[in-house]
């Protein structure tokens, strides 16, 4: 689609410009706010994405998990899905499918009861989401519906309404460095 192509060049352009230091700031106030969360309290297992690019950082949510005595996985892109393999030191991670840091090595893990941290390029205060194309998170979460989903995003990527489709899974909060935004039932 057209409009999500204008959209993804629009983010990362922003993105670029911000500082790393700018980033680090943000990304910890996020960290933080998720770690406050009940479903983050409540979750025992979690998958999140390995940042790139100025992407909201998830090294200091991983490192809050852990720290709680929470188990932590991430994905490799195998094909067209996502394998999420448990985390336990970030010496695990190199560089992968685009660039992107994924698990070398590890275990393996199917979690049902999980919670997801999720990236996506752009959203809307819907919870509705643009993601980088490739449908991973799509097709991963419409095989594990009961996985929460809490996306991960800066400001800069709410936009007033973003495109959608009927494959898009949404998330059910975006954590902002300033906003929570909770999917109504």
């Amino acid at each position: 689609m057209e409009e999500k192509k204008l959209i993804r060049k629009q983010i990362f352009k922003l993105r670029k410009e911000c500082t790393d230091s700018q980033v680090e700031a943000w990304s910890r106030q996020i960290a933080q706010k998720v770690a406050e969360l009940p479903e983050f309290q409540s979750a025992q297992k979690i998958l999140a994405y390995a940042d790139y690019n100025h992407e909201v950082m998830t090294g200091f949510i991983i490192e809050e998990a852990w720290k709680q005595g929470k188990e932590v996985a991430v994905p490799k892109v195998v094909g067209q899905d996502m394998v999420f393999y448990k985390l336990t030191d970030f010496s695990q991670l190199e560089k992968g499918y685009f660039g992107i840091p994924e698990p070398a090595r590890g275990e393996i893990v199917q979690w049902e009861d999980a919670m997801m941290v999720m990236p996506g390029v752009a959203f809307d205060p819907q919870n509705h989401r643009v993601g980088y194309g490739g449908g991973f998170y799509d097709r991963f979460l419409e095989k594990h519906l009961q996985i929460k989903r809490v996306a991960v995003a800066f400001d800069f990527q709410i936009l007033p309404s973003v495109p959608t489709e009927p494959t898009d899974i949404s998330p059910e909060i975006i954590v902002t460095e300033n906003k929570i935004y909770q999917l109504t039932k």
